[in-house]
């Protein structure tokens, strides 16, 4: 059935869309399964959990921190993960700079920008973005590379909420992408990828769609 969900997600996104998929709480056998049928790109939102599958699973596979990230914990994922999504503060760019250097690595990261009309989504305003870049932060951190932006809408079911705001992020990159060489917009989960792919991501996060509902 994985492979079968699996399969179906890549028939309905346009070739140069990055599908991510979301193998939070799915045991190692689930993601063998996708693994099997071609996937190479899973999603964690707790580092350790990630730990613990990256040290069962083939090496091959890249994993991606879509989840808030807490500072103390970078220094466990900074050996092999291969993007981090969810940066949505200075101090986190500093950690991951400073345990990427432990292992010779540059950690491509996703800033993190608040979008959604909800209290508990996190990310960083879109005015503290251009604060970041604007200064001389990034030039300092040699072994981190912010390759992009990353979001999530506000879970509703009014889909021109979602769509104008997928829309003010997609207009956020298109500002800043050629500046900086950024390669990826990171927007879209199970319920509203479609949606998102319209806007002009180009990397979405699904796990229900192929997994199944916890």
């Amino acid at each position: 059935m994985i492979a079968e969900n699996l399969k179906r997600v890549l028939e309905e996104i346009p070739t140069g869309v990055t599908l991510v998929a979301v193998s939070k709480t799915k045991s190692v056998s689930d993601i063998l399964e996708a693994y099997s049928a071609g996937q190479r790109d899973f999603g964690e939102n707790k580092i350790q959990e990630m730990v613990g599958k990256y040290e069962q699973l083939p090496k091959d596979i890249r994993w991606h921190m879509i989840g808030h990230v807490q500072t103390n914990k970078i220094k466990y994922m900074a050996s092999f993960v291969s993007l981090i999504h969810g940066v949505d503060q200075e101090k986190t760019l500093q950690e991951i700079d400073k345990q990427a250097k432990k292992y010779r690595r540059i950690i491509p990261c996703l800033l993190q920008v608040k979008i959604a009309d909800e209290d508990t989504k996190f990310g960083f305003h879109p005015e503290e973005v251009a604060t970041l870049l604007n200064s001389n932060v990034l030039q300092k951190l040699p072994n981190t590379k912010v390759v992009g932006l990353m979001g999530m809408a506000t879970f509703t079911e009014d889909t021109a909420q979602i769509q104008s705001e997928f829309q003010f992020l997609k207009n956020l990159y298109d500002t800043w992408k050629d500046t900086y060489s950024w390669t990826t917009l990171s927007m879209g989960m199970s319920q509203d990828y479609a949606i998102a792919v319209a806007s002009g991501s180009n990397m979405i996060r699904v796990g229900s769609k192929i997994f199944g509902y916890r």
